[in-house]
């Protein structure tokens, strides 16, 4: 007995230096080839279901929202304008509305039948799950194929860097800060104080907050910019890169799942 728990024990240690090492090498992987910046999308998943008449199924499935209350879960990772289509005249608002469909069109029918799942090994697979709820719903297909196809960027590295960031957020002072205050309501300063403190100062202003409901007070998604040339250098100050202000009113509420 003793030496199947080893065995089993062992077997956990290399799985999680195998995952480790994968989202090392894919931060390396991710270089920029013909834009600025990167925006990492987290979702606050309580804020997000509570705040749609017709949630998804993500939000609608208790076993899909287990543990989603501990932390940010992965919405996307998306490259800016990319200077290919910024000399052909397309402006940063149209990039954000169509993404690579503006030169791979998107496929008729929903992402679940038009694009076939990744073929992700276990490891990955399985943080995949926890961090992005969403692909109950086929959200990784839709994010890849609107977001990175045209850029060829390696699947597996792709969503490998983008878990490694979201765990960097979540065990973050500011992660804390609002996983802490859940069920309450903070200033939106208080929210840009915590990022602060826990990336440094002035940092804040790579981080937008969105926000959604009655006078836009919940809190559903926050957004930091990350310089695409540093992405394994977050979260230090000069990895990051401004955002636009979000739309969140003065007090700010983070809901909590019921």
């Amino acid at each position: 007995m003793g030496n199947a728990y080893g065995r089993v024990a062992a077997s956990l240690v290399l799985l999680l230096l195998s995952t480790a090492a994968l989202a090392d090498a894919a931060l390396e992987r991710l270089h920029a080839e013909n834009f600025d910046h990167y925006t990492l999308a987290l979702t606050w998943h309580p804020g997000f279901c509570d705040t749609h008449r017709d949630p998804p199924r993500e939000c609608r499935e208790a076993k899909l929202r287990e543990g989603t209350q501990r932390g940010f879960v992965l919405h996307g990772l998306w490259p800016s304008l990319p200077e290919r289509l910024a000399e052909r005249g397309i402006d940063r608002q149209r990039w954000w509305q169509e993404g690579c469909f503006l030169e791979r069109p998107r496929a008729d029918g929903g992402f679940c039948r038009a694009h076939p799942p990744f073929g992700f090994d276990e490891a990955l697979g399985q943080k995949l799950d926890d961090a992005m709820p969403g692909r109950a719903s086929c959200l990784d297909r839709y994010q890849y194929a609107k977001h990175a196809a045209c850029f060829e960027l390696p699947e597996a590295a792709y969503f490998a860097a983008a878990v490694a960031l979201l765990e960097t957020v979540n065990d973050s002072a500011f992660g804390a800060f609002v996983a802490l205050n859940q069920g309450g309501e903070v200033s939106r300063n208080d929210l840009l104080a915590a990022f602060e403190a826990a990336f440094g100062e002035g940092t804040g202003r790579a981080l937008r907050l969105e926000c959604r409901g009655r006078g836009n007070r919940t809190l559903t998604e926050v957004r930091i910019g990350i310089d695409a040339q540093r992405l394994a250098d977050f979260p230090s100050g000069e990895s990051l890169v401004r955002q636009r202000r979000g739309r969140c009113a003065t007090r700010v509420h983070i809901a909590t799942l019921d």
